[in-house]
């Protein structure tokens, strides 16, 4: 397709969330759609993540967002060319203290009335079940068995086949450099190869989409922190195909079926201050290690395939935001901003559905928004909402 210097919406970042909404945008008949991506198509964390995919959250948004992204990875495949490979693996979330497994009943509760399906399952039941942990050492826990996982560079192939397949125009190494507004309106966007009339944007950039605000004229309290992930050899003593994903909500480490039989481990450090960061930090694996073996026992001794850090974004109440960006002079008519505060691969096909009704009708008739836009922080980034419980320990500030 030849480029245009103009657009009926220009999208800004071709990662998860910036390419499924162009995807989405596309098939909803909203005309020529444009994306901006200043490096290529899932450069930054959107082909590093672990993609779990739960609906285990501990808020309706949470919950909604979980059970929506799932049900798109599910039938890809029947919309576009490739499918994202999602599999349904089955996510237990075990307790640990008498407090954790009241917040549990109550999420499950809540989890139930929206419709996802879940059950408790007690410490004689986990003991019981073929996990993989340590016998006796929870206090019970939540188990969803349509939770699941898929492979992030799969996601990516997915997407840039969808957006080939709905003839969105494409523009890697093309970084946005303004958005042009009239009388509180956008008319266009500024890039390192040209300007480009419009009268929408959805703005995105994971870890970066800080800095894309600051780029447009406002503020955007999302910032980036690392992540760490590894994969193991092959389990000796058991399959891990066979066993359920687990997440230690307590510690902020997961796990779930990686490559070749070997096991799949993630981690983030909450005493580690926001920031881009690459780099694996091996003495804070070493800390998770010694944590992860004393719940599951079988990856002691495990050789390590691979080991990769990633800067994954998030907002102080790792909550997504949805909604117009605001200048000193008000909400910019014709802007979208879209966020899944760190939940990229979880949450980001419902954020992308969640952006693409707002640009298309100024709406959304299956999540509620009202409070998911940028003027619940206040000038110093502090949120007025709750955060999301069921996340992994990520700054409370941007």
């Amino acid at each position: 397709m030849a480029s245009s210097r103009s657009a009926d919406v220009v999208v800004v970042g071709g990662g998860t969330v910036g390419a499924w909404t162009a995807v989405q945008l596309a098939e909803r008949g909203a005309g020529r759609v444009v994306l901006l991506e200043a490096q290529t198509l899932g450069d930054g964390a959107s082909s590093r993540a672990a993609g779990m995919v739960r609906a285990q959250g501990g808020t309706e948004t949470a919950i909604r967002l979980g059970l929506r992204s799932q049900e798109f990875y599910s039938t890809s495949g029947d919309r576009y060319p490739l499918d994202c490979g999602f599999v349904a693996q089955g996510y237990l979330m075990p307790c640990f203290t008498d407090a954790e497994v009241q917040q549990a009943h109550d999420r499950i509760a809540l989890q139930r009335r929206l419709g996802l399906a879940v059950e408790w399952l007690s410490s004689s039941d986990i003991d019981d079940r073929h996990t993989g942990l340590t016998p006796g050492v929870t206090a019970g826990g939540s188990y969803a068995p349509g939770d699941g996982y898929i492979n992030a560079p799969r996601n990516v192939l997915a997407y840039a086949a969808a957006l080939t397949a709905h003839r969105v125009d494409v523009r890697e190494h093309c970084a946005f450099t303004g958005l042009r507004v009239a009388k509180g309106r956008v008319v266009g966007v500024d890039t390192t190869a040209g300007p480009v009339d419009t009268g929408r944007v959805v703005l995105t950039g994971g870890p970066m989409l800080g800095e894309v605000g600051a780029t447009a004229g406002g503020r955007i309290p999302a910032g980036g922190t690392r992540h760490q992930v590894v994969v193991t050899e092959p389990l000796r003593d058991a399959d891990i195909d066979e066993l359920p994903m687990v997440f230690d909500v307590s510690e902020g480490i997961y796990w779930r079926p990686g490559e070749f039989g070997g096991v799949l481990w993630g981690m983030s450090n909450p005493a580690e201050r926001p920031g881009e960061a690459t780099e694996f930090d091996w003495s804070y694996y070493q800390k998770a290690l010694a944590r992860i073996e004393s719940l599951f026992p079988a990856v002691r001794g495990l050789g390590l395939r691979r080991v990769w850090a990633a800067t994954i974004d998030y907002t102080g109440d790792h909550l997504p935001i949805l909604g117009p960006l605001l200048a000193d002079d008000g909400a910019v008519d014709g802007t979208v901003v879209a966020s899944p505060a760190g939940h990229g691969m979880m949450w980001g096909p419902a954020v992308a559905e969640a952006a693409a009704d707002l640009t298309l009708t100024g709406g959304c008739d299956w999540l509620d928004l009202t409070d998911l836009g940028l003027d619940r922080f206040d000038a110093d980034g502090n949120s007025r909402l709750e955060p999301e419980p069921i996340s992994l320990p990520f700054p409370e500030h941007a």
